[in-house]
């Protein structure tokens, strides 16, 4: 028997009780490639149904969650095939097509609201099924921070993956896949039967992935040194340092400029990156870029004789950027290929002539267990109580993307994507 839907909407509901009723479905993942990972682990499943009396949760079977059926079973969670009795339905990546079921309320990451060609079917589909699609990516607070995310399980796994990478290159060291070892402890704790030579690191990001890859720095016992000692010194023994935005832009007129102005006004201003690259053997990318921004640096630069990295952990990933060596994105299964400067073409990586890079975009996926017990955490604190409190802080109503069968006001830019004319 259905439970009453509940609406999400504070304004025709403003007075929603906490004792309301609410059946969470926890979906399988059916996208290929496999993604292990999960919304809410059993330890969040029961928090959830202890602190909301409403709350019911039903687990759809899956053979290969990182969590398996038993572990939620003995947490006292219901594990069924049942996903049409629950209102709201819980994935990770985007839901097949076929699979999607209509007049639902579903949360995963739909990849559609930068007008990826490659999903516009699939919001096309999620209009047509009547389906309220609330996607990961834009669970956000009143300030436009994001509330639930992986990317400090990005920065941690393509930190270990990009040493990993520089191993291979250079013939000095083999590390197991990260997807192999148990948990982040399991990643440092094999980085540091590494001996290193005396490489000097940078690591561009201070926010969650930047920071999530410096657990691994820090993790290591790497020694962290400033931008001008970074620059200007040499060392026995391999360091790094942590830059962010203002590090490595300055403006067009060749003044330092602010961080607020650089967001605000991001025409203005150049990249000032190129210093960092005549001493860099090793460069994590794990920045945000934004759109107008400056290109961190250019197939150009990369021409120059005294650019001098040579192994890149393209964590963010934007294809065809601000990081020019990353043309495409890797897999977890190969996740290494070359640059050749001078074609500006992709060779094999253990090419002498090779830029070696990194740049799988499915990070996360490859430490399952700990990236959902992370992500679990916030969605449990930050997203669930908006159920049962009427949204009173429009958690749920800023992430709601589609609603009766058509775009909410706020994704509205997306009509002529979903038209085809984009």
């Amino acid at each position: 028997m259905l439970l009453p839907t509940v609406t999400f909407d504070t304004v025709s509901n403003p007075n929603l009780k906490t004792n309301a009723k609410m059946k969470f479905g926890i979906i399988r993942e059916r996208k290929n490639p496999p993604d292990r990972r999960v919304v809410l682990s059993p330890e969040a499943c029961q928090k959830v149904q202890t602190a909301h009396s409403g709350a019911e949760i039903i687990v759809e079977p899956s053979p290969i969650r990182t969590f398996t059926d038993s572990e939620y079973t003995e947490a006292g969670v219901a594990v069924a095939s049942m996903m049409g009795e629950c209102e709201v339905l819980l994935g990770v990546k985007e839901v097949p097509i076929e699979a999607l079921i209509p007049n639902k309320k579903y949360f995963f990451f739909s990849h559609t609201i930068k007008k990826q060609p490659y999903n516009r079917k699939l919001l096309n589909a999620i209009l047509d099924k009547n389906i309220e699609l609330y996607d990961h990516e834009i669970i956000t607070n009143s300030k436009e921070i994001r509330l639930v995310a992986f990317g400090r399980y990005a920065g941690i796994v393509g930190a270990y993956n990009g040493f990993r990478t520089y191993g291979l290159k250079f013939g000095t060291f083999e590390l197991p896949k990260a997807m192999s070892l148990k948990d982040q402890q399991a990643l440092i704790h094999e980085l540091r039967e590494v001996q290193l030579p005396a490489i000097k690191i940078v690591l561009t990001g201070k926010g969650r992935v930047g920071n999530g890859a410096k657990e691994i720095l820090d993790g290591m016992g790497l020694q962290e040194v400033s931008v001008k000692v970074y620059l200007e010194e040499a060392f026995a023994i391999p360091v790094y340092c942590q830059i962010d935005v203002m590090d490595y832009n300055l403006k067009k007129d060749g003044t330092k400029g602010d961080m607020m102005d650089f967001f605000q006004n991001p025409e203005t201003y150049r990249s000032n990156f190129f210093r960092f690259a005549q001493v860099t053997d090793f460069y994590i990318a794990g920045h945000f870029y934004g759109d107008g921004a400056p290109y961190l640096y250019t197939r150009e630069d990369v021409k120059q004789p005294d650019f001098k990295i040579k192994v890149v952990a393209d964590v963010s990933c934007d294809i065809d950027g601000p990081v020019a060596t990353t043309l495409r994105a890797s897999t977890i299964a190969d996740p290494n290929y070359g640059y050749d400067p001078i074609s500006e073409s992709e060779i094999d990586f253990m090419d002498s002539k090779a830029i070696a890079i990194m740049a799988v975009d499915n990070l996360p996926a490859e430490l399952p267990r700990d990236a959902s017990n992370g992500f679990g955490e916030a969605f449990v604190a930050h997203v669930i109580p908006s159920f049962f409190n009427g949204d009173k802080d429009g958690v749920l109503k800023r992430a709601r993307m589609t609603q009766n069968g058509k775009l909410t006001k706020r994704y509205a830019y997306l009509q002529d994507y979903v038209d085809g004319k984009e």
